[in-house]
């Protein structure tokens, strides 16, 4: 009996484990995605084009990913499968992108912000309504502190917004929140990096057609630009992906989209690193606020012995 709960132990704490690993990956990735704004800014400063930049980042990001999963023959796999993974992973990508920053038209970046950031809330009532993921208090209560720092850094809407604006950001959030739980459907028994690979050639392409029909993408770019493309394509691509989809993998959509609302708290921060942006104290209280939800979420679970 007591070897049996040992085991019991052993594995619960196995568990655990796991879990803080993959929300340390989450944490880590959602970093890396709150960079691009920093890169981006820093690059456009010189005279580049946020087309040519978004299209260098993610064709060398897909051939770093290639790289790294072995090559043509680590990414080598039944044609409807690849062709899936382009469409919908990296075109998928490139549509979440497209939709969102063309709200920036209508309504200001802060207000863009606190609308996206309600996709977390989009992925626990498609996760409660399909029964995949239930809708627990602990959760509820992560999800509610989250929403509340997004809040707190960004403001409250205010009165007058433009319609479309608002719908389109809305809309940005709903699709990436449809988008996360597909991302890891997608992935599923094939190594992150492969996945990675064919989610960046996929946003590459599209993102390159854009670009070309401007003139581009132009290579005819500062070094200091270069240098940003080099870290969008490793920082915000390569390893932002393959920690994502490691930590979805065990976390799971909900748990993922709740932890993910660090990434607005970590660019804030590295902009007034990189870029000496004032860091206020409401920022700081909505980051305090996202932190105690992951803290929440990362609590140890009651477990009965057997």
């Amino acid at each position: 009996m007591s070897t049996a709960v040992s085991t019991e132990r052993d594995a619960g704490a196995a568990g655990t484990a796991a879990v803080t690993r993959a929300t340390l990956l989450v944490m880590f990735s959602a970093c890396c995605f709150g960079s691009i704004a920093i890169f981006v800014t820093v690059a456009t400063r010189t005279g580049a084009r946020l087309m040519d930049l978004l299209a260098w980042r993610y064709l060398l990001g897909a051939v770093l990913l290639r790289l790294v999963s072995g090559g043509v023959r680590g990414v080598r796999m039944p044609p409807g499968r690849a062709t899936r993974l382009l469409v919908l992973g990296g075109g998928g990508q490139a549509l979440v992108a497209g939709t969102t920053l063309s709200a920036l038209r209508y309504i200001p970046v802060a207000t863009l912000t606190f609308l996206f950031y309600s996709y977390p809330a989009w992925v626990a009532l498609i996760g409660a309504m399909r029964g995949t993921e239930p809708l627990t208090g602990r959760r509820v209560i992560a999800l509610v502190l989250s929403l509340a720092g997004i809040g707190v850094m960004v403001g409250m809407p205010g009165g007058g917004l433009d319609v479309i604006g608002v719908v389109l950001a809305l809309v940005g959030a709903l699709l990436y929140a449809l988008y996360i739980p597909l991302f890891g459907h997608l992935g599923e028994g094939l190594a992150p990096s492969v996945t990675s690979a064919y989610t960046a050639a996929g946003a590459a392409i599209i993102f390159a057609a854009i670009a070309i029909s401007h003139g581009g993408p132009s290579m005819a770019m500062s070094p200091v630009a270069w240098a940003m493309v080099g870290l969008l394509a490793v920082v915000s691509t390569g390893l932002a992906f393959l920690a994502f989809l490691r930590g979805l993998a065990v976390i799971g959509p909900v748990r993922t989209a709740i932890v993910s609302t660090i990434e607005p708290f970590w660019a804030a921060l590295f902009a007034s690193l990189a870029l000496g942006q004032q860091l206020s104290p409401r920022v700081l209280g909505g980051g305090v606020l996202i932190a105690a939800a992951v803290v929440i979420l990362n609590l140890p679970s009651r477990s009965t012995p057997a």
